[in-house]
């Protein structure tokens, strides 16, 4: 009883694992400029992209992409050019070789996963849509995010619960840097909403001594056993406590 005692109801929106930064105005091409005139045509094209790479963005509050305000003035929209082709993985394809194409498909892989909140679809994307000499899809960003949500949001398995809606849209595009046609680091900033029941879950982990009786199994007598492990269904806790799945029916 002390352990489920601890089970409280929580509510609302948990937005914990989604960091993004909200930048009320820009000047597009500044800082990307700026990197850029200061790599020298025969500087190593992995330096000169690392350098366009590592310069720093705009400082914000922490709280800043939570905390709603509306700009007095924007920037001209843009408008993202659109797919012309579904692509592997459910991830639309098919954009330009410029980049605005860049940005958009960007903006299309992370939506599918941000959308759709389930580990090995994250998985599934960075595989079909990273080149080798990544992070790898474990340590991906994108990954950790959607990790860190379902575990804030106290989910049931590694993907949304029925009933956890969440909805993902491109609100803006920053294009940091170009290296050429082929190379481009894109930013873009996402709207993301989701929608929680009012429940709790924990997970709770129980033993008991099972006795055949000839027709059916009963509770044993004799000591109880000692305390099981009380683990989070689906963690990584879990599964180093040697927890095994239920398959769903």
């Amino acid at each position: 009883m002390g352990v489920l005692a601890g089970l409280l109801l929580v509510g609302g929106v948990l937005l914990y694992g989604l960091g993004y930064t909200l930048v009320s105005s820009f000047s597009a091409g500044t800082a990307a400029d700026g990197v850029h005139s200061s790599a020298h045509a025969d500087d190593d094209p992995g330096q000169r992209r690392d350098a366009i790479a590592a310069a720093p963005m705009a400082t914000v509050a922490q709280d800043a992409g939570l905390t709603p305000g509306v700009a007095i003035a924007l920037p001209t929209a843009i408008r993202l050019p659109a797919a012309t082709t579904a692509g592997v993985s459910g991830v639309p394809s098919g954009f330009p070789r410029t980049p605005e194409g860049a940005a958009a498909q960007l903006a299309a892989i992370e939506v599918r996963v941000l959308s759709a909140m389930s580990l090995p679809l994250a998985t599934e994307v960075y595989r079909d849509w990273a080149m080798p000499g990544g992070v790898g899809a474990a340590d991906w960003s994108q990954t950790r995010n959607v990790q860190s949500f379902l575990t804030h949001a106290r989910q049931s398995s590694n993907q949304l619960d029925p009933g956890t809606l969440v909805s993902v849209t491109p609100a803006a595009i920053q294009i940091k840097g170009t290296d050429g046609h082929d190379w481009v680091l894109a930013c873009v900033l996402l709207a993301v909403r989701a929608a929680l029941k009012a429940e709790a879950r924990m997970g709770y982990g129980t033993c008991e001594r099972m006795q055949w009786t000839g027709a059916r199994w009963l509770i044993g007598p004799g000591t109880p056993p000692a305390p099981a492990p009380s683990t989070w269904p689906g963690s990584d806790a879990s599964v180093e406590a040697g927890w095994q799945p239920v398959a769903s029916n």
